[in-house]
């Protein structure tokens, strides 16, 4: 009996383990819809197809597993763009249906035609359109594999008059998901060997690519008396339970990671591709492995670039090097790390009431937080509060925008985490300017009833814009904003909502808003004048600052220098 191409797309969807699809429904994905409707998939309709996207990419990235997005032909599918290349760059496999107009007008300039191949080829692992019925089937499979093998995004084009031609549909397309196994080669292990046994201080800086390899990690480190950074990406693997670790390197980072490469002889960077090549530490040695060959040297000069996966590239290297005794580099790091931490707790104290800090904020939130809760933040200092301030235990799960650096991927991305994990606690942390730029989501959230919880940080400005302008020597332009008590526009919108001014106010608002069980919103207004504060404090950085006062003060602005210097410096 043959099927529409609506049907077998559904069907191919669900057989590689999709659960829901994100989007608004439209002319040229009706029949889709109407397919989606009569099957197991649940669709879930948002207010602007960005946030779909940044959804189903925060459902991908925190199951590992296929999420859907649906779209329009023209201004619809294009409304995508932002959220697949956010989901692209932080290897979340996510699907999208783009959808274009009948086959009979593609050609000749119909209203809403784009050529959607030639826009999202550039950011996919696959993009195809469905060219004849019998492809459905197969064009959806492979891409499904290609977006769950190879980690990001697959996009499938399909003409609004395609789905609802037919087809026996009778191959049987599977999707293949292996997991091999790769190392160097013997000689190029024993070269490594000699560089580690060679260098009396060791550093591992480890990320994203060694996510699976905490064990290994941590075995090598007692053997060489290492300790280890990692980046951002990879607190939430190798940071819980792991006595070498000593934080995290570059500016959102702590001074004992940055050091810990800097005082090291050799620093061996795993499944690490880290963007910014100052934080790099010069004159030192680097071996690099990672499983992708163009990443070696991409970032740093080096002097060993190995390809294998970082989980059987360690274990191999364990039992070729030797043991050292001299654990002063370690534990000197160790201590820098202790520092650190009780850094992060002194910024978090607050003296007025009336003044809160972020940090107080984030710090609070650690504190009652569940063990198991799944973190996703906004871009800005929003983010770097959560990587920061939140510890990982194992259990939590952490997203932050990282790679393509978005505003507005908080709320969306967590409201796909929470969807897929309906049963734990799901928290976005949110800058204002972030919240309010796809704010029509707070009614996706009522509508759809997703218990999703939101913590403002509210400041009345794009805060992390601000801090770079200012660090520049800049006086500070068009990052302001005016914004409502966003606990009453929540409410406004069906969601229960709080808003927090003073500190004392703050531990009973937020335990009662974790304990509710639908969708709600926390707001708190938070120190505006806030900087984030680098690991070193640099010279440059200082007179920077400095002539941001100047150039302040001389534009009537003296207030905001005292303020600046009080809660930054002073304290």
């Amino acid at each position: 009996m043959s099927k529409t191409v609506a049907k077998i797309v559904v069907d191919a969807l669900e057989k590689a383990g999709a659960k829901r699809v994100y989007g608004i429904p439209g002319d040229t994905i009706n029949y889709f819809t109407d397919a989606i409707a009569k099957s197991d998939l649940r669709w879930i309709t948002v207010r602007h197809e960005e946030a779909g996207a940044f959804a189903a990419g925060g459902e991908a990235y925190m199951t590992g597993e296929l999420a859907v997005c649906a779209g329009t032909c023209g201004p619809g599918s294009l409304h995508f763009v932002n959220g697949i290349y956010e989901s692209h760059r932080n290897g979340a496999p996510v699907l999208l249906i783009a959808s274009d107009v009948a086959r009979t007008e593609a050609g000749f300039n119909f209203p809403q035609e784009v050529d959607q191949k030639k826009i999202y080829e550039q950011h996919s692992h696959f993009c195809e359109y469905i060219s004849h019925p019998s492809q459905a089937r197969r064009i959806v499979t492979k891409a499904a594999q290609a977006a769950l093998t190879k980690k990001g995004v697959a996009v499938v084009i399909v003409n609004g008059d395609m789905f609802l031609e037919t087809d026996d549909d009778k191959m049987d397309w599977e999707v293949y998901r292996p997991q091999p196994v790769c190392r160097p080669n013997d000689a190029e292990m024993a070269d490594l060997a000699a560089m580690v046994d060679a260098a009396d201080k060791v550093s591992v800086y480890a990320g994203i690519g060694a996510r699976d390899a905490r064990e290994e990690i941590m075995a090598f480190c007692d053997k060489v008396k290492a300790p280890m950074v990692h980046t951002t990406r990879a607190k939430e693997f190798l940071e819980p339970d792991n006595p070498y670790n000593v934080g995290v390197n570059g500016i959102l980072g702590n001074r004992a990671g940055v050091e810990a490469l800097e005082d090291a002889d050799l620093v061996i960077a795993l499944g690490c591709d880290f963007a910014y090549t100052q934080y790099y530490p010069e004159a030192k040695k680097i071996a690099q492995i990672d499983i992708d060959p163009t990443h070696l040297g991409r970032r740093s000069a080096i002097h060993l670039g190995l390809v294998g996966d970082a989980k059987s590239t360690m274990a191999a290297l364990l039992p070729l090097v030797a043991a050292k005794s001299d654990a002063s580099h370690l534990e000197s790091q160790r201590k820098q790390w202790q520092k650190d931490l009780e850094s992060y707790v002194e910024e978090g104290e607050e003296s007025d009431p009336s003044l809160i800090h972020p940090q107080f904020v984030a710090n609070m939130l650690d504190e009652k937080a569940d063990d198991d809760a799944i973190f996703v933040s906004d871009v800005g200092t929003s983010m770097v509060w959560m990587l920061r301030h939140l510890k990982a235990n194992g259990k939590r799960k952490f997203l932050n925008s990282l790679l393509h650096g978005t505003m507005a991927n908080g709320m969306p991305q967590a409201m796909g985490a929470q969807l897929a994990y309906p049963d734990r606690q799901v928290i976005a942390m949110c800058g204002d300017g972030g919240l309010t730029m796809l704010m029509g989501e707070l009614l996706t959230l009522a509508q759809e009833k997703i218990p999703l919880k939101l913590v403002v940080f509210h400041n009345n400005s794009l805060g992390f814009v601000e801090m770079e302008q200012r660090v520049e020597g800049l006086v500070d332009h068009f990052t302001g904003l005016q914004n409502p008590d966003l606990g009453k526009l929540a409410e406004a919108c069906g969601l229960a909502g709080w808003h927090v001014e003073n500190s004392n106010d703050l531990a009973g608002a937020m335990e009662a808003w974790l304990r509710h069980e639908g969708p709600a919103l926390l707001d708190v207004k938070v120190n505006h004048m806030e900087l984030v504060m680098p690991p070193k404090i640099e010279a440059s950085q200082v007179a920077s600052t400095a002539l941001f006062g100047v150039k302040a003060v001389l534009d009537g602005r003296t207030r905001e220098v005292v303020d600046l210097l009080r809660n930054n410096f002073l304290r």
